[in-house]
């Protein structure tokens, strides 16, 4: 390589770099808005609700399919796990640890669909996970139901977190059927 084309290939390089920097930097911004406003949706929604049951009503009929109802989930998930002992404790614990790995699953992810899909589940798990430490429970309200069968009472965390995973899921089949294609 001639002086010239050395040069011509370092500009390009750092040029090509600055490009990539700038996409990362609006990705992380992107990635850091969505799971900002998904934990603020969760936060508001709850102290909302906490704030209207706090007169004494324990609940509020909306239509036929849906009524608010605050319960206290002091479980994992839907409710299992209700204790506080070291089972509860330790799985906790795991919880930290999964939020720890969703965000190295973002900061490694190179696809932007998939980063979007873990900034919306982080978001949500951020928020019930900062229940479970302020309130040692999480306020579920969101009761959606048909005559006399009742789903599980589930919050805006859940949603969030079920949007990620279904979405995620979505990606991966997506992906497992373009590399059969291929």
């Amino acid at each position: 390589m001639t002086k010239v084309s050395i040069k011509n290939y370092a500009r390009d390089v750092k040029v090509s770099r600055t490009q990539s920097d700038q996409l990362k930097f609006k990705q992380n911004i992107l990635v850091l808005f969505i799971i900002t406003i998904n934990f603020l949706l969760d936060r508001i929604s709850k102290i909302w609700i906490i704030n209207f049951f706090s007169s004494g009503q324990n609940e509020y009929y909306i239509n036929p399919f849906l009524n608010f109802i605050l319960i206290w989930n002091k479980g994992i998930a839907f409710g299992f796990f209700d204790s506080e002992n070291l089972t509860y404790h330790m799985i906790s614990l795991a919880i930290f640890i999964i939020l720890g790995f969703i965000v190295y699953m973002i900061i490694s992810s190179n696809n932007i669909f998939e980063k979007i899909c873990l900034s919306i589940l982080l978001g949500g798990a951020l928020g019930n996970f900062f229940d479970r430490l302020y309130y040692q429970a999480v306020p579920d309200f969101i009761d959606l139901h048909y005559n006399n069968f009742h789903w599980f009472v589930f919050n805006v965390s859940d949603i969030s977190i079920t949007i990620g995973i279904i979405l995620l899921l979505i990606n991966e089949l997506i992906k497992g059927k373009e590399k059969t294609d291929e």
